[in-house]
């Protein structure tokens, strides 16, 4: 049976606003017998702004020409309004590595799912600066690697890190992974590390948020899926969500209610950044959900 991948990619496109952007584009596909399956678009501004367009899109034959195909792109649309673009196959599975730390709800929720192809994605790795989960990890078939974060020499883990990600990761997912990553990871991959914090930012940033919030006897607690930047949780937001709570929730409860959030909230992140949904405008991001 012929898989609906085959054949099928994902055109992203952003650039400054101006007329017959969509033209051009639904133009050249036309060009090529290529059948266009979803189309999304959005403008910040339609005077000056940025605009977005997201398309999926069928085109027999496209795994034989996609060099050839990027190119005459380039050359008769995209040099024209000068844009960044990508075009990704759609039957190629991204490879993704998972960072974490000793919290296992996350970790233990997307490899599932991936062993259910909810996420279609390869895992190639599991690295924890804890051995804990290892044989959680190893249960699904997947390689664990163990680097240890010792005092005064953070530097040196992360570059054992940056070693064993080298080829091997298209996408970094940190699945409460309790360290701070330094710019020379963040910088390798832009916009392509993602983070849930167990917490609806910018509220609450920082240590034990649940516990501030049972403090300030908040009615909804939350979590935030955000790509990573140098500034600490203030890359762009992807995805969030709340639950209401009350005050007959106590710590413990309200952690328990979090967690299934950040499972949830982090789970959909992955899947929008799988099937290319998500375009950064600056600090922000535009999710064609």
């Amino acid at each position: 049976m012929t898989s609906s991948r085959e054949s099928t990619a994902y055109l992203t496109v952003t650039c400054k606003d101006r007329p017959g952007i969509v033209a051009a584009v639904s133009g050249f596909l036309f060009s090529k017998n290529a059948n266009i399956i979803h189309s999304d678009q959005h403008s910040s501004d339609p005077v000056g702004g940025r605009f977005f367009l997201r398309m999926k899109f069928h085109l027999n034959g496209i795994e034989q020409c996609l060099d050839e195909f990027k190119k005459e792109f380039t050359a008769e649309v995209a040099s024209r309004f000068d844009m960044e673009w990508s075009l990704n196959p759609a039957w190629i599975r991204k490879k993704t590595a998972i960072l974490v730390s000793k919290f296992d709800h996350a970790l233990m929720d997307l490899l599932w799912r991936v062993k259910r192809d909810e996420l279609f994605t390869e895992i190639t790795m599991v690295i924890s600066n804890h051995p804990d989960l290892r044989e959680a990890v190893e249960s699904f078939g997947v390689p664990f690697r163990y680097v240890p974060v010792e005092k005064g020499k953070k530097e040196e883990s992360e570059q054992k890190i940056l070693d064993l990600l080298e080829g091997n990761a298209d996408l970094i997912i940190l699945a409460r992974y309790m360290q701070i990553l330094t710019p020379k990871l963040i910088e390798a991959y832009p916009n392509r590390i993602i983070n849930i914090h167990h917490s609806f930012l910018p509220a609450f940033v920082g240590a034990d948020p649940y516990r501030r919030a049972a403090e300030r006897g908040v009615k909804l607690i939350g979590a935030t899926a955000h790509y990573v930047t140098e500034e600490l949780d203030q890359g762009p937001i992807i995805e969030q969500d709340v639950i209401r709570v009350s005050h007959r929730h106590d710590v413990d409860e309200l952690k328990v209610l979090g967690r299934d959030i950040e499972r949830q909230v982090l789970s959909r992140a992955v899947k929008w950044h799988l099937s290319e949904r998500i375009l950064v405008d600056g600090n922000k991001t535009v999710v064609f959900i």
